[in-house]
């Protein structure tokens, strides 16, 4: 008779069987069994966050900077429902997360039983697939499928939901059995032919540009290398979106900087006068496309993604690839090795009167600001943030708003999985506990969240997580006292009417780390900037950084919302000339 295991045993025996070396989670009655077993498993080390959607976030961290999948554990009812922000981030950001929730016991489903919810309900719209466990013979391989379907093809969040008496009862342990499959082989549908049609595409035309996206990040170091490769293969220029940041190196000549609603004035202008645009691993988003009519209109479009329902979702493209990024590189450049071996020699007169416009573009400098002896500017702290950890090998987290924008255009990321943000969802919030993640799967790397100090009050308390187990993240917050991107909002699209995006009651960040027990450091003036930062990367303990930036800086430059990529706003003097029309808001 095969040997009889629990429910609570088999969970961990198919996270020991899947690597899991950190779970991220939040004790309650639904899941006590798991939590009683936890003393048997060594392996698995539990990290006790201070509420679940830091589980989410930290889990998410973790997945963003390992390229593994992040582990939640929570509870039933409120547990559950806490986590969904996490897991709606996760999907709008194809990050494999793997949840395990607890559920009532199976007769009490149903009944309005105390912290009973629909969890596989909730979380439906939110989740690449979700399961309740009804039999314990079924619990393995629901467990083994959930890490399949997490980080397989488009990577994304997957939620068993466990109940309390499945978890005690017991049955034989059915092994995982590894495939030894690339990450995204299945779902590669691409054709030679198609291949052949793409190089025939970059022959011919005279102002290419690469527009990349998470995807390249999320198909693994080896296709950033790849990337990297074509690019200087082909000397075509190249932008990122938020997400993309890392896969080819920010200080590159070819690099143009980010695109979209924040992204430089070169790369927009490319991106809108191009004659070929190869998108690779990217979703043509509304905070890249802009006035979707009006976007990039005379160029060919071609869409390498490994997500079919991705393709002709919101652009119509002219060539579709379907495949991993990884895959699809891998033959573009072994065709054109092969049939076109001096591409770049005979390309480049080409596309010469191309890279003089990109130059024209470029000189205009729209990253510039007016600097201040008297106020740190915020993209001032930045840049000298970035001088003083770049020759560090530094992970990025940041919260959402205009720090985040300035972090994207000022801190320069030479590899991938270095950035963690919240781009998709926009979530507030979470920086700080994706810090933990990182600083969790890297506890010998320089972890800093870039942080706005509205965002960074929202999960506050996983600084406690961070205390409990000596991560020294350090937490940069540019204090302008406002919600600042809702400030710039209100300014450009409602008549400054700063409704409620004032803070009036901030804590002194200074003294609310030492009551968390780490160490808190406040810079006010640019002189002294440098020194608090050298202080802050010396101590090996939780930092938490209180900046106090010019409290009316804008981001810039910027396209108006309902305005075509050549349109933007460089700066305040900017304004007038191209307001945002009654329609644009709407679009924000």
């Amino acid at each position: 008779m095969p040997k009889l295991f629990s429910g609570a045993e088999i969970v961990f025996k198919c996270l020991e069987d899947q690597d899991v070396s950190h779970i991220f989670g939040y004790p309650g009655g639904a899941v006590l069994p798991i939590y009683d077993e936890l003393k048997n498993h060594n392996s698995v080390k539990h990290i006790l966050v201070r509420h679940e959607q830091g589980a989410g976030h930290a889990a998410e961290g973790y997945a963003r900077s390992t390229g593994k999948p992040g582990v939640v554990l929570v509870t039933s009812g409120p547990g559950a429902t806490n986590v969904v922000t996490a897991l709606t981030d996760a999907y709008m950001d194809s990050v494999p997360l793997v949840c395990i929730s607890g559920q009532v016991p199976t007769h009490l489903i149903g009944t309005d039983a105390f912290q009973e919810c629909d969890t596989t309900g909730i979380t439906r719209p939110c989740t690449k697939h979700n399961w309740l466990v009804k039999d314990i013979n079924d619990l393995a391989e629901i467990m083994h499928k959930a890490f399949e379907v997490a980080t397989t093809g488009r990577p994304g969040p997957v939620l068993v939901d466990i109940p309390k008496d499945i978890q005690f009862q017991k049955a034989p342990y059915k092994k995982f059995k590894r495939k030894n499959k690339l990450n995204g082989a299945s779902h590669n549908n691409f054709s030679q032919e198609s291949i052949n049609e793409l190089i025939n595409l970059m022959s011919k035309a005279t102002k290419p540009i690469f527009y990349t996206g998470g995807g390249v990040i999320n198909s693994g170091p080896k296709a950033s290398e790849l990337l990297r490769e074509l690019v200087y293969t082909t000397g075509f220029p190249i932008t990122t979106t938020l997400q993309g940041l890392g896969s080819f190196p920010g200080d590159d000549n070819q690099f143009l900087g980010m695109l979209g609603m924040h992204g430089t004035y070169e790369a927009n202008n490319a991106m809108y006068e191009c004659d070929l645009m190869i998108n690779i691993g990217a979703r043509f988003d509304d905070r890249i496309t802009g006035k979707i009519d009006e976007f990039s209109p005379k160029s060919k479009k071609v869409h390498i993604d490994i997500d079919p329902s991705s393709i002709n979702k919101n652009v119509k493209v002219d060539l579709a690839i379907v495949g991993d990024v990884k895959s699809v590189i891998t033959s573009t450049l072994k065709t054109l090795k092969k049939s076109k071996p001096n591409f770049i020699k005979s390309n480049k007169q080409k596309t010469s009167k191309w890279w003089e416009k990109i130059q024209k573009w470029r000189s205009k400098r729209s990253l510039d600001y007016i600097g201040s002896e008297e106020t740190i500017k915020p993209q001032y702290a930045i840049e000298r943030l970035y001088e003083l950890t770049k020759d560090k090998d530094t992970f990025i987290t940041t919260e959402v708003g205009q720090h985040q924008m300035w972090a994207a255009q000022h801190y320069k990321f030479n590899k991938p999985n270095r950035w963690m943000t919240s781009g998709g969802l926009g979530t507030m919030g979470y920086g700080l506990p994706a810090a933990v993640g990182v600083q969790i799967a890297h506890p010998q790397k320089l972890v800093i969240d870039i942080a706005g100090e509205a965002s960074v009050l929202m999960t506050m308390q996983e600084m406690s997580t961070a205390v409990q187990y000596s991560l020294p993240i350090k937490i940069f917050i540019l204090n302008n006292e406002y919600m600042g991107m809702v400030r710039q909002w209100q300014e450009l699209l409602h008549d400054k009417n700063y409704s409620e995006s004032y803070t009036a009651a901030l804590p002194d960040f200074v003294q609310m780390a030492e009551a968390y027990g780490c160490v808190g450091i406040r810079a006010k003036t640019p002189e002294e900037l440098d020194d608090k930062i050298i202080e802050m990367l010396n101590t090996d303990r939780p930092v938490i950084f209180d900046c106090l930036v010019d409290k009316q800086e804008n981001c810039f430059p910027m396209i108006p919302s309902g305005k075509p990529h050549n349109q933007m706003i460089l700066g305040p003097k900017d304004k007038e000339q191209n307001k945002i029309t009654g329609k644009g808001r709407t679009l924000v």
